[in-house]
Parts: structure tokens; sequence; C-alpha cells
């Protein structure tokens, strides 16, 4: 798909640390984004004709195309302006804490160039809520976007389980502001107990929280209502997913987001002794599997943003025929370089127009 990445720079990248070639990604995005004669021509190149191909239209936004780039890569909206230039339709970044932490121990992110798979540990490393909004205050504001931007909150690790909604609440005053977009994370398996919230009870009362707080703040002079989407795991049950869905349209949210990294280890994987979530290509099916669920249980009324093994035109389409409207990747972006956005969006715009 680009071969000038995958003869020439991967080697180099696959040479370093995995966090450090993710780090170096980050840097060079941020300046992308701020040499404004580089990042335009960067556009020209990558972005498709909007006279040509219609934008996307998903919970009351209009995405220039339906790929976007997944949380995780960009942590503290540093690198999304670069991330726009490359041809992404959406960047969701984040995923972000209402306080700051530096994650788990290191190492903690696992390359598999075989099997174009990462396993990760993270654990929500990031500046923090506060400081993600200073960042996002020096940059373009709502409304003069080349694109929909999305920011991922989880939960503080410090804050136990029953205060959780408090946490993603004062997250949510300081960011939803600059958000295009918000995602609750409730699936991250890396993280103690954050899973604990796809229970029925303890979802419902999150929600319950957070969607208080999105109506207040939209009863404001000058307020507005924030599109809210959930991110599930892909090792629910279905009966658990079933209860899920009941509970996101109990109260109204705009989306879901299908899925986060898995805990399980199929095929070869099953020899590995790494702890974390594993993405890329052994997740693709069961992704698929569940944005079909959904889409099936949902009858095609919550919009669904699809992650999970997508690294090429074939795998994004599949997707979208499973019933998604966007989709999103990151291990795809490791494995095949920086120009997989506009590949696919490209591919995914004809498909469209076909």
């Amino acid at each position: 798909m680009d071969s000038l990445y995958e003869k020439a720079l991967r080697p180099l990248l696959f040479r370093l640390e995995s966090e450090r070639a993710h780090e170096l990604g980050v840097e060079g995005l941020e300046l992308l984004g701020r040499l404004g004669p580089l990042r335009v021509l960067a556009e020209r190149i990558s972005r498709l004709d909007p006279c040509r191909y219609a934008p996307v239209r998903a919970f009351g936004l209009d995405f220039p195309n339906r790929v976007g780039l997944a949380a995780g890569f960009d942590k503290n909206a540093r690198a999304w302006p670069g991330a726009a230039a490359l041809g992404f339709g959406h960047v969701e970044v984040g995923t972000v804490t209402a306080l700051g932490q530096p994650g788990n121990p290191a190492p903690r992110m696992f390359r598999f160039p075989a099997e174009e798979a990462l396993i990760n540990r993270m654990g929500f490393n990031n500046a923090g809520a506060e400081a993600v909004a200073r960042t996002l205050a020096r940059q373009p504001p709502r409304g003069r976007r080349p694109i929909p931007l999305g920011i991922n909150l989880g939960k503080s690790k410090v804050t136990a389980i029953e205060q959780a909604p408090a946490d993603y609440l004062a997250s949510f005053e300081r960011l939803a502001p600059f958000a295009d977009y918000l995602v609750l994370n409730v699936s991250s398996p890396n993280t103690p107990d954050l899973r604990k919230l796809q229970d029925e009870d303890r979802l419902r009362e999150l929600l319950a929280a957070v969607t208080g707080a999105n109506r207040a703040a939209a009863a404001r002079p000058g307020g507005r209502r924030v599109p809210i989407l959930l991110k599930i795991a892909p090792d629910l049950s279905w009966p658990q997913i079933d209860a899920v869905l009941g509970t996101v349209a109990e109260f109204g949210l705009d989306g879901l987001i299908a899925t986060n990294t898995t805990l399980a280890r199929p095929g070869a994987f099953a020899q590995v002794g790494e702890a974390g979530g594993l993405s890329g290509e052994p997740l693709r099916r069961r992704a698929t599997e569940i944005v079909r669920y959904v889409a099936l249980r949902s009858q095609g009324r919550l919009p669904i943003i699809a992650v999970g093994g997508i690294s090429d035109p074939a795998s994004a389409a599949e997707k979208l025929d499973a019933g998604a409207t966007l989709v999103q990747v990151y291990s795809g972006l490791v494995f095949r370089g920086p120009r997989l956005a506009a590949v696919l969006a490209r591919a995914l715009a004809e498909r469209d127009r076909r």
C-alpha cells in the first residue's frame, strides 16, 4: 500500500522500542500540523474533492470521509491537525482522564509484524483533562476545523469504581466545549475495574450523570448538546451487548464504537505471555461480528464507528457491509504507513459512488 514506508521507513522504526517509535510518529504529525505550507501541500494530496464526493453525515456532524484515527494514538491532542492533513476524516484524541497519570510501567506496547498485531497495556497515560483543555484552547475551535474532533474519556486509575461517574463528569465539564463529539471509554482492559462500567447498573449510573450534564450544558445561554458515544469491548457476550444496547437506547446516546482491544489470545497468540489488549488483524473477525450484531439489533438506527483489524480497502468495506457508518484505524497505520488514511478514504468514497 505504501511501498516507501514498508521498504524504507518501517524497518528503521521497527528497530526502535515500540513506544518510542509511536512517540516519533506523534512528534512527526505534530510538526506537520505546525508547518503551514507543508501541511497545506499534504492536504491537497490527500483530501477528497468535495465537489465529487459528498460528506458522510453521522450524529449531526459532517465527515469529509469515512476514515478516522482511533483513540490511543494522539493521547494529548498534539497531532490531530497533522493527521487531518494526511487524509483522516476525523480524529479521536485521548483517552483523557480527569487526573493526569503516567500509565502502566514500561515496556507496555509490543509489535507482532507477522500477524500485523499489537498488544498494549498503556493504562491511559495522558496529561489530564485540564492540560488537554489548555492545548485545545490554542488550536482551531469547533466550526473552524477541517475535520470533526472526538475526545475519548476514561476513568482515572486512582478513582474508585464507585466514584467513576464524578470522575467522567469532571472531564466532561472541562473538555465538552472543545469536542465535536465525546466518547465514554468503559472498555479498555488496562485500567483495573474499568470494564465493570459495562455492567448494566453501573453503566446506567454513568450515562445518567453524563447525559444529564449534557442536557444542562445545552440549556445554558449559548450552550450546546454534544453527541455522546460509548466504546465497548469485543469480549462481551451477546446478552451483555443486548443489555448495553438497552441502556444506550434508554439514555439516547448518539452512537457506539465497536470495538476496543481484546483480552482473547486467538491462534498463535495462545503462546504469547504479554498482558494487555490485542489489536490489529487478529481482532478483525470478532469486531466485524459485533458490528453486524449491533446493527441488526438496533435495526440500523444506531450509528456505529467500527474499529479492529482495518488495514486495507477490503477490511474497511467489510465493516461498512456489516453496518458501520464510519471506521477507525490505529494498528493498521503502524504496519501500512501514513498513506493508509487517504487510500482507504478514496476507496470507500468510490464505493459509495458506485
